[in-house]
């Protein structure tokens, strides 16, 4: 455990209510992180103060829950949380209480929170610990207990089987057997919970670290199949063991999971999602076949994200990802033009690292990865994106009038830029007469 070393602002809220005579703790994870020693990102402070006194001593603060007795006081690029002591009575909707009573005992207000880790209290100036709840030996077990009656805390919050999850995973601790049995016999009850708190939750399972053991958790404790259907298809569905001897789909998922460094959302998602499609395009021919699995995924992937309620810009990127991770089947065979717009697209370094990750899952050589990367470096961003030659408002000058064919020969004249064949205005409008000229012969013939 790291010396403990209080937060400036800390102290000087802890000192403002101290001196108003009332109890003051670090509370949460705050105090679970620092017993780990692991990097403190925010603090959370419980108080006996009442609400209003808060807004009093604090005028500047926010009001980040009124109903529950939480300020947030920010002090240029430092923030600390401040609530209450608070009792709750029965959730009938799995997410709010039904009341909240302040209380001035801390003991109360501890009884009420979701995992014995969480519910240690630390003097903000002493850094002594106060344990109502056994947390301190569940730390030393690495262990994650719901505190009291497992059933009774996730049926106030379904969100907190969710949660379980997510700190055994990120902390590489066990669900203690009653609190993991409550997890399975409730995992139902997680679609009473809204799509954008399912989906914050799995966001940080796969980008906090050890995704992996986040989403085999998943699978044991039967929330996969609640939250992520389309991923619980995959099990048990077999690949050719010549290029998959990894074993299923779902394994092989697990593998790119397993390799993920600090990813980005989209990354992550993708390779969660970059095989969906495989269960519902699986064939048996001369061998196991996925005909169309990306494509297929793609739309798969779209429909997840958006059921989740990701935002636009993630779910496009995604599915981006997800239609092209076969692509670099044909990288090799590619023609200048077509392979420079490959790699010249917005998610091209992304979808690099996926085919990285999906090789590796596969226990495949990175020779296809090398290959695009070299001679992707090999090329000048000058070439990449070579500056136009003509524009729609050269082609009405050269007398030809505005319509679907714009498109398509701005587009082959830029091909033909990208391939070397054409480099210069002379060209490009020798070109583009000849390419009116054989549409209408064409027209003509017809």
């Amino acid at each position: 455990m790291a010396a403990y070393a209080p937060d400036p602002l800390v102290l000087e809220v802890a000192r403002a209510l101290r001196a108003a005579g009332h109890h003051v703790f670090l509370v949460g994870g705050c105090v679970r992180d620092h017993l780990l020693g692991l990097p403190l990102h925010d603090h959370d402070l419980a108080t006996s103060a009442t609400p209003s006194l808060l807004t009093t001593l604090f005028p500047d603060a926010l009001q980040a829950g009124a109903h529950f007795g939480v300020v947030l006081l920010r002090r240029n690029s430092r923030e600390v949380q401040i609530a209450t002591f608070r009792s709750e009575d029965s959730y009938l909707d799995g997410r709010h209480p039904d009341s909240v009573r302040f209380e001035t005992d801390p003991r109360l207000d501890v009884l009420r929170r979701d995992f014995t880790i969480n519910a240690l209290l630390q003097d903000p100036f002493t850094g002594e610990i106060t344990d109502y709840a056994g947390g301190l030996d569940d730390l030393r077990n690495r262990t994650i207990r719901a505190i009291g009656d497992p059933s009774a805390r996730f049926s106030e919050d379904h969100l907190r089987l969710l949660r379980a999850v997510r700190f055994a995973a990120r902390l590489s601790f066990d669900i203690h057997p009653a609190t993991f049995a409550a997890i399975r016999a409730l995992a139902p009850a997680i679609a009473n919970i809204s799509p954008e708190r399912v989906r914050d939750e799995l966001s940080r399972l796969l980008t906090e670290g050890h995704a992996r053991r986040s989403f085999e958790l998943l699978d044991e404790s039967g929330l996969l199949p609640e939250i992520l259907p389309e991923v619980a298809r995959m099990k048990g569905v077999r690949q050719p063991p010549e290029f998959h001897p990894e074993g299923d789909v779902w394994v092989h998922t697990l593998g790119l999971l397993e390799r993920l460094e600090s990813p980005s959302l989209e990354l992550a998602l993708a390779a969660l999602l970059h095989d969906v499609g495989k269960p519902p395009t699986q064939t048996f021919q001369d061998r196991i076949r996925f005909s169309g699995h990306d494509r297929v995924g793609a739309a798969l992937a779209r429909d997840i994200l958006a059921r989740l309620r990701y935002p636009n810009e993630t779910v496009d990127t995604v599915v981006a990802l997800t239609a092209q991770h076969m692509r670099f089947i044909d990288a090799p065979r590619m023609s200048g033009a077509t392979f420079k717009r490959f790699v010249r697209q917005p998610v091209f370094d992304t979808l690099l690292e996926l085919h990285r990750l999906d090789l590796l899952a596969s226990q495949r050589p990175l020779a296809s990865y090398d290959t695009v990367r070299l001679r992707r470096r090999q090329l000048q961003p000058e070439e990449l994106h070579p500056p136009p030659l003509l524009n729609g408002r050269d082609l009405i000058a050269m007398g030809y009038t505005p319509g679907p064919a714009f498109a398509k020969v701005l587009h082959a004249l830029e091909s033909e830029q990208l391939d070397g064949r054409i480099s210069a205005r002379a060209q490009a409008e020798d070109f583009v007469r000849r390419f009116f000229l054989n549409s209408a012969s064409d027209k003509a013939s017809t």
